[in-house]
């Protein structure tokens, strides 16, 4: 470690100029001073060293008009390879402190026209490819030479980089350090010295007056961008009748895995509940193409990507009526089919997903099953016709839409499990409801509380299973206690 003797500390401004050991011996002397800018140094170091020489000895910085600042730039490498030959995107990325971005008032009549350009052209392509913020750059540096050997410039480490860019955003790096320990930078030498720094920020704090103006700019820039974005969307959306729940849904088969046969494709279809509705022109059914597997870890897997869109609508019955049913959510059922080289056909597997209760994005992986007869007759006309059990309503994987009674056996009916198919499902839900209107809200109270039926019905669920185990366990411990103990407390009673 350093001496305490060899301890500074610096109070350095934006783009303020501290010449360093070597730029000092370099622009004293006249026959190196070339542009403007030198000539420049050269007339300040004179004055320095007339007023008695510089006041900082280790710490120095670079500014943004420097040499070191556009080559440090250019040299920066994206990767570690030693032979890197810089791609066009980078050569413009490095130069991007330097560029600045015309900027043509744009009419507010033309907004919507302007902006996509439908048939962009190559050097309309190169030239919006990258970022066209101009910045600022700075560098705090350090010599960390041998002592009383300033001067060399293979002895001169960033201590820290800090970039203005267009829009006024500060980048420290590294950031100031605050309650974490020192920065360590450790040179590679017989010595092996150990040079430790801080970064604080020096500057005077805001006045409550001066921060208040600034958040009242901020709020109306912000607000100034809103009603440009608003403008550009528009505000010409469909909202659904009161009481009315739309549904969007954008879907995707994305693969099946795991199956016996090769040559894969899945037949879905959208099965509406009670209060459930949809356009006449939507179509509620699908077929995937013929996709053949390939090996994926253990597994066989066809990619499908299927997309599949649906617009469904859900409308509460009449508030009037009490109590309220839990809304039923619409059931989309599938069956997964594979097909030979002679255009036979075997169903793989069957399977039901109930659509998501809640917005937003959604990975299911759905496990199948097949039905199957006992014997080896059945698996031989499988494999050699293509023949196979068949459910003649799909709508069995779940619970029959014909069936009306109480109880359903499905005793004697035999499956095996097979593979299973994953979904990606992109769900958007519109309402009145949601709202943010508190007059609004209490009139359409029971939408809401009725569309989370599937929560509220779960939880109460989970209570009554709780309250069942709880009492079996009390009937077993009832069951092991002795009898004469439990004849004498109810004697006692």
């Amino acid at each position: 470690r350093p001496p305490e003797n060899e301890e500074e500390e610096a109070e350095v401004g934006w783009q303020e100029k501290l010449f360093s050991q070597f730029e000092v011996d370099l622009y004293l002397n006249e026959s190196a001073c070339q542009t403007p800018l030198d000539w420049q140094y050269h007339e300040e170091i004179q004055k320095l060293e007339k007023a008695g020489g510089r006041k900082n000895c280790r710490i120095f910085t670079y500014t943004d008009h420097d040499r070191f600042t556009n080559l440090e730039e250019l040299c920066q490498k994206v990767t570690d390879l030693d032979h890197e030959v810089p791609s066009y995107l980078v050569e413009r990325m490095a130069n991007v402190r330097r560029r600045r971005q015309d900027r043509r008032p744009v009419e507010t009549s033309s907004l919507k026209t302007k902006i996509i350009t439908w048939e962009p052209s190559e050097e309309f392509i190169k030239n919006n490819h990258v970022i066209n913020t101009p910045v600022q750059t700075m560098y705090i540096m350090g010599d960390l030479g041998p002592y009383g050997k300033l001067g060399h410039r293979e002895y001169e480490n960033v201590l820290c980089t800090i970039k203005v860019d267009g829009n006024g955003v500060i980048t420290v790096k590294p950031d100031f350090t605050g309650n974490k320990g020192a920065y360590r930078i450790e040179l590679d030498g017989e010595k092996r010295e150990v040079w430790e720094y801080t970064i604080e920020n020096a500057s005077a704090q805001v006045q409550p007056e001066e921060e208040e103006r600034e958040q009242r700019v901020f709020r109306d820039l912000y607000g100034r961008h809103r009603d440009y974005l608003s403008g550009l969307v528009g505000s010409d959306f469909e909202m659904p009748l009161p009481g009315t729940l739309r549904l969007f849904m954008n879907g995707e088969i994305v693969s099946a895995q795991g199956y016996e046969y090769d040559n894969l494709y899945v037949h879905f279809f959208l099965e509406l509940p009670d209060q459930w509705s949809s356009s006449p022109f939507q179509q509620l059914s699908g077929v995937t193409q013929t996709c053949a597997t390939k090996t994926v870890g253990w597994d066989n897997v066809a990619y499908f990507c299927y997309p599949f869109t649906v617009e469904m609508f859900y409308t509460q019955e009449d508030e009037g009526v009490f109590p309220y049913s839990l809304p039923q959510w619409p059931v989309l059922y599938f069956e997964v089919l594979s097909l030979d080289f002679w255009q036979r056909y075997r169903v793989e597997g069957y399977g039901s997903l109930v659509l998501p209760a809640s917005p937003g994005v959604h990975m299911l992986t759905i496990p199948t099953w097949r039905p199957v007869e006992l014997g080896t007759v059945a698996e031989m006309r499988r494999f050699f016709i293509g023949g196979s059990p068949e459910l003649e309503d799909l709508t069995y994987i779940r619970i029959p839409s014909t069936f009306k009674g109480k109880h359903l056996s499905r005793f004697g009916f035999r499956t095996e499990t097979t593979g299973s198919v994953t979904f990606r499902l992109y769900c958007l839900q519109q309402s009145k409801a949601f709202l943010e209107n508190s007059a609004l809200r209490q009139r359409m109270q029971s939408v809401l509380d009725r569309l989370g039926g599937f929560s509220q019905q779960s939880s109460v669920c989970s209570v009554l299973e709780a309250f069942q185990r709880a009492r079996r366990r009390m009937q077993e411990a009832r069951e092991s206690l002795p009898q004469d103990l439990i004849n004498t407390s109810a004697s006692t009673v």
